[in-house]
């Protein structure tokens, strides 16, 4: 049943538009990869729900299109539980609506901790997926760098959510192996993009992309800015709630829902229409190589604590910023990663 009353919320159409996405045409034969942890029992059936809404072709198990496992690559799924089944609904959403001719992998860590999710991690690159989805995080700590090894992935992009409050660095999102994710408010406008973009930061609600500089991660040899050390964000795309886009779980119904949670798949899966990742790159150095072919964001902060230590940290500017990294998608051409050595940090 397709309703003919678009639900509310930014959908499909609208970030296609907004961030120019070639999603009618690209993506064919390639994987996202969303991990999670714990299970949704709905997901197909939930998936099924929002690609029938907006006129999305089918992703089933049936086709291929959509794969379920757990974080060993079976079907002894974990626990269900609700919070993490909306995020996964999201998760798996967004993929749709930016790469609906992608091949969807949904892989359920037994649990929230890091040695679970980073196994999961680990099991999505083996079973094949072009580019793994997180968002999730947690503030970082020295320990941190012992758990690397699970995004240390070459040729396969991995993406992490920055985090939903405000200025503050977060792991996985910290790890100079993953494509950092920040967040804006996005809202419509009548310039010449149709769209408008801040970085997101909301001092009512005491919510806003993470971002900072890292006090224990390397940084990686294609960030230039004045932080000694891996610096958060890379690259961003809407987060901001009170602007959100529509997502679709049984136990809520449909939903608006923000953070840069919904940011980490919609990149993870703009990568993916760009074509497949080269052997061999991380997909942070493409942004680096082509910050002009990206929407520079250059208004707003995310500094809801007044604990900002260095402007750009926290406050939007012309070029690289904290909160927005270097910018959303303006098409694909930022995201083709070309060969580039990753320096400065364990391999």
């Amino acid at each position: 049943f397709r309703s003919q009353t678009l639900p509310p919320g930014y959908g499909p159409a609208d970030l296609q538009s907004a961030y120019k996405l070639p999603s009618s045409t690209a993506g064919s034969g390639l994987t996202v990869a969303v991990v999670d942890a714990y299970d949704l029992p709905t997901a197909e059936a939930d998936l099924a729900a929002y690609r029938t809404q907006y006129g999305l072709p089918a992703c089933t198990a049936a086709s291929g299109c959509f794969r379920k496992v757990d974080q060993r690559g079976g079907a002894a799924y974990p626990a269900a539980d609700s919070g993490w089944g909306l995020e996964i609904a999201l998760d798996l959403d967004m993929v749709s609506a930016a790469c609906p001719k992608c091949h969807i992998l949904l892989v359920e860590a037994d649990d929230n901790t890091n040695t679970s999710l980073g196994a999961a991690v680990n099991k999505a690159v083996a079973l094949g997926a072009n580019a793994v989805s997180n968002s999730y995080g947690h503030a970082e700590v020295s320990s941190d760098t012992q758990l690397n090894l699970y995004y240390n992935h070459p040729g396969v992009v991995i993406t992490a959510s920055s985090g939903d409050a405000g200025y503050g660095v977060q792991f996985p999102s910290a790890s100079p192996y993953v494509v950092a994710v920040g967040g804006t408010k996005l809202t419509r406008s009548s310039n010449s993009r149709g769209w408008s973009e801040t970085a997101w930061g909301d001092s009512v609600h005491m919510t806003g992309a993470g971002s900072g500089c890292s006090a224990y991660e390397a940084k990686p040899s294609w960030q230039h800015d004045s932080c000694p050390g891996r610096m958060i964000a890379d690259v961003s795309a809407v987060a901001d709630s009170d602007y959100g886009v529509a997502a679709y779980d049984r136990y809520y119904g449909w939903v608006i829902v923000g953070g840069t949670s919904a940011a980490s798949p919609i990149v993870a899966a703009t990568y993916l229409l760009a074509g497949h990742p080269a052997a061999g790159t991380y997909g942070a150095s493409s942004l680096y190589a082509n910050t002009s072919a990206l929407n520079d964001i250059t208004t707003g902060n995310n500094d809801i604590w007044g604990n900002c230590p260095v402007a750009y940290y926290c406050y939007a500017r012309a070029g690289y910023d904290g909160p927005t990294g270097l910018g959303t998608p303006n098409g694909t051409a930022a995201f083709t990663a070309a060969p580039a050595p990753l320096t400065g940090v364990p391999t």
